[in-house]
């Protein structure tokens, strides 16, 4: 799969809803991770990301206009020990509990499926990071309906070790806006990364649909030492 614009990859669709890109930087030196939200409803929309320990949350910028929690408000970003979790829901604390118990990122996510917000069933992405005495691995994963069918879950794991620096892969939730809502094919995305961690976040956020981006966070993890530097960008300000 060659390698293309990240920049090209977010404006040619106006609704990718959420998104996880996970690689390393151009020189080599940084394991690299973002995530972001979009919103079409005012339930959506109402949302910032604030800082959790190590990690993220969503928070209601409005709390007077949260009607439904569910799906909207959880961690996307923990971390546990030399592993960085970054997920699209409350699968992230799933993800957490059984890895700290012992299991892995796939078993613990056979534990979930899709959400529950038919008929779109949008599909829960998720990715772990983990460095360890200068290496780097990444995996990502996909639960999905079977083309829309309730009941029927496909699981996709995409799992990457020494990742190639100057290259990242983006999974995102839908292939577009429509209704419902399609889910997104096929393997996460190869798209090219480069710049400072603010070149990124910029990048990211500047190519972004405006009326439906919400939030977005980026972080830098140095793989020498697992240091780390964090940039949050909230449309609610």
């Amino acid at each position: 799969m060659k390698a293309v614009s990240l920049e090209q990859e977010l404006s040619g669709n106006s609704y990718p809803g959420r998104g996880i890109l996970v690689g390393r930087s151009k020189d080599g030196a940084y394991a690299v991770t973002a995530y972001f939200i979009m919103g079409r409803s005012v339930n959506s929309r109402n949302r910032v990301f604030v800082e959790d320990g190590e990690g993220i949350r969503t928070q209601a910028y409005d709390p007077s206009k949260l009607t439904d929690p569910s799906l909207v408000i959880y961690a996307p970003v923990r971390v546990l020990d030399e592993k960085t979790i970054v997920t699209n829901g409350d699968q992230t604390d799933t993800i957490y509990d059984l890895m700290r118990d012992g299991q892995t990122f796939e078993q613990a996510l056979r534990t979930r499926e899709y959400e529950p917000d038919a008929p779109n069933y949008t599909p829960r992405i998720s990715a772990v990071m983990e460095i360890h005495e200068g290496s780097y691995r990444f995996a990502m994963s996909i639960l999905k309906s079977d083309r829309g069918a309730e009941g029927h879950c496909c699981r996709y794991t995409f799992d990457y070790e020494n990742p190639k620096a100057g290259e990242a892969r983006f999974i995102h939730t839908y292939e577009g806006d429509g209704e419902p809502l399609p889910s997104f094919e096929g393997e996460p995305v190869v798209v090219e990364l480069d710049g400072t961690i603010d070149e990124l976040a910029e990048r990211i956020w500047n190519n972004l649909n405006e009326d439906n981006k919400v939030s977005l966070f980026v972080r830098y993890i140095n793989i020498a030492d697992g240091s780390y530097e964090s940039r949050i960008i909230n449309k609610n300000r």
